[in-house]
């Protein structure tokens, strides 16, 4: 091989790192640059309290302006059994929560109060929309969302920063965070046995074909685990708007010794169910198509 080949295909491949010097659509273009641009601000801003004084002139760098989703693009569903190179502890107590929530931060200890631990987990959580409405409902409670597409965790880290941007100095939005995981592997690895008091399966994907029912979130396996890391009393929370999935759903929790179905009085008059229905993006898009929202909320009961 020449050396004048040598050297174009070195130039190419030096090429491929400046948006410069490649061939790309202007909408392409505009979306590397954004990702960019918040990807720096991300990492300043991630793991700190935004009310911060030293932070001010990062803060004031159109932090507060909420993301852009159409900059965040990617494929709907993802597989689980896929190796998604996931960063996870070895057990709980090797998770440090306090950078997921600095306002909590005691100024004595330096980490969180003892008491203070996430009790509420949105598993597949999406664009964030439940996490941002349950956040004023449950003030003093620590809440984290779970998604395993890279894009979309990165559009609600984005979305909490710039919450918690706006509302400066209030603490409001500070009680919310979401992490890059997959729950159907590793969800014993960031909670501890009863830690959890809810759990919301928003929409999850359906994988309609037979041979794909081992991937939905629901199963005899995963309820155990879910039973695992669910308080006596705590709830599941499922919706669909997929009649064939809720019916899996409610299969499979109706068999589960340790799980039991919240009345249908019970179900009305939880104000969880009531934000579930009407907060996330998903379910949002089922009501611009005039389509049907499928709810069923189980207890957790004490072991046999």
């Amino acid at each position: 091989m020449s050396s004048d080949i040598q050297e174009s295909k070195k130039s190419k491949r030096s090429n491929t790192a400046s948006l410069d010097d490649i061939y790309i659509s202007e909408e392409t273009r505009k979306r590397l640059l954004y990702r960019k641009e918040k990807e720096q601000k991300r990492k300043v801003l991630k793991h700190v309290r935004i009310d911060d004084k030293e932070l001010e002139k990062e803060i004031d760098k159109g932090v507060t302006e909420l993301p852009k989703k159409r900059f965040y693009r990617q494929r709907a569903h993802s597989n689980p059994f896929s190796d998604h190179q996931l960063e996870y502890p070895k057990s709980p107590r090797h998770m440090d929560w306090a950078r997921f929530y600095p306002d909590f931060i005691s100024k004595d200890s330096g980490t969180l109060p003892t008491d203070k631990r996430v009790e509420i987990a949105d598993i597949g959580c999406g664009f964030g929309g439940l996490l941002v409405d349950l956040s004023p409902e449950f003030p003093e409670t620590l809440i984290l969302g779970m998604e395993i597409r890279v894009q979309v965790t990165n559009y609600v880290e984005d979305k909490i920063i710039a919450l918690r941007a706006q509302h400066k100095g209030t603490g409001k939005y500070s009680n919310i965070n979401v992490i890059r995981g997959n729950a159907m592997k590793f969800l014993p690895n960031f909670f501890e046995k009863s830690q959890l008091k809810k759990m919301f399966f928003c929409f999850p994907d359906p994988h309609f074909k037979q041979r794909k029912h081992k991937a939905r979130i629901i199963t005899n396996t995963l309820l155990s685990e879910y039973a695992y890391v669910l308080r006596v009393g705590g709830i599941i929370y499922t919706i669909s708007d997929v009649l064939d999935l809720h019916e899996w759903m409610k299969s499979h929790l109706n068999e589960h010794p340790l799980f039991e179905r919240l009345t249908e009085l019970e179900e009305k008059e939880d104000k969880c169910v009531q934000i579930m229905t009407h907060s996330t993006e998903e379910g949002k898009k089922v009501e611009r198509n005039k389509g049907s929202k499928f709810i069923a909320c189980y207890r957790r009961i004490p072991d046999l």
